[in-house]
């Protein structure tokens, strides 16, 4: 096979990919906020804590 039809068909193969990828994956607002809610819960837990506090709080706003 040509290179050039080769190159082709896999940008063609892959515009398909990110077409269908697109479809099939909807971002909902709470999704993000669960996804947020994750990684600020996961930034409380992995700061260590001073010596005078009473150990990690997680809320979930």
């Amino acid at each position: 096979m040509h290179p050039d039809i080769h190159l082709h068909l896999h940008h063609l193969d892959a515009a398909e990919l990110h077409r269908s990828a697109a479809e099939s994956l909807p971002r909902t607002p709470l999704r993000t906020q669960v996804g947020w809610a994750l990684v600020t819960l996961g930034l409380r837990l992995a700061v260590p804590a001073s010596p005078g506090s009473p150990g990690p709080i997680a809320r979930v706003a």
